[in-house]
């Protein structure tokens, strides 16, 4: 379907849901910078429908939050080389007004005619640039910093996220590109063994009905850091995840997939 519009996040969050309503589940966020192309709008024109650049996701987004950008704008961003923020929390200067942002927001900060043309920002934080990767020691002490974030279904922010949210964003952050949900993630990468399992690598887990849906990043000392409850470290084993709080296994290992590659 060819876009209708084009778009960028101009808020700290966006919800994205999976219906045109208010009352409709969040499935995801778009967060600050993060830009999209608009599919569809619905009859009444309060929702657009929108595909995100990064990884594809698709949803609905309520039109008092969508801001409009150009084609040339849209093209762009999906082309330069920009800033992701590293800091947990940041504040950005937009337009004389200040934004708070979270860890993963884009900073289109290059100083380029068309950016200066249309918009004013300054951020003075913490920030990569978004495409240089990082090692599996730098990635899972980047892990940690989301550690006891609460867990919110279609969440991406430390004040609220998902399994799949979590390690997205900790790879994106990263300078990889994983997609939205597990079902997804799990066919990335490189399948290996427990055994042969390092740091950085992503684990994939069934619930009681022999479903797969709960995916969380590999520590040393067997040991997985996941987003259940809150972002926090369980141990890790054949079986699956040992949760010492529950002092029970509360998911089932299903596979090992290998993102980062070995050097």
């Amino acid at each position: 379907m060819k876009p209708v519009d084009f778009g960028i996040c101009r808020l700290s969050v966006i919800p994205v849901r999976a219906e045109s309503s208010d009352a409709s589940e969040m499935t995801s966020q778009l967060l600050f910078g993060e830009h999209y192309s608009v599919t569809s709008t619905s009859e009444d024109g309060a929702w657009c429908q929108i595909k995100n650049a990064f990884d594809d996701y698709e949803g609905w987004i309520d039109v008092k939050q969508h801001y409009s950008i150009s084609l040339d704008y849209f093209q762009q961003l999906s082309d330069t080389e920009y800033k992701i923020c590293t800091d947990l929390t940041s504040r950005i200067l937009y337009k004389k007004n200040v934004i708070y942002v979270t860890i993963g927001a884009i900073l289109p900060l290059l100083g380029n005619p068309l950016f200066v043309l249309e918009e004013q920002l300054a951020f003075n934080g913490e920030a990569k640039s978004l495409h240089q990767r990082w090692d599996a020691e730098q990635l899972i002490s980047l892990a940690r910093k989301y550690l006891n974030a609460p867990y919110l279904w279609g969440g991406k922010t430390p004040f609220g996220i998902d399994c799949s949210g979590f390690t997205q964003q900790v790879f994106k952050v990263a300078g990889y590109q994983l997609k939205r949900d597990s079902s997804q993630q799990i066919l990335q990468g490189r399948e290996v063994k427990l055994k042969s399992a390092l740091p950085g690598d992503l684990a994939f887990f069934t619930n009681k009905a022999g479903t797969m849906n709960h995916v969380g990043i590999v520590l040393k000392d067997e040991q997985i850091i996941h987003a259940s409850g809150k972002v926090k470290i369980d141990q890790l084993d054949s079986k699956g995840i040992f949760s010492t709080e529950q002092n029970t296994y509360t998911h089932t290992l299903f596979k090992i997939k290998r993102i980062i590659k070995e050097k």
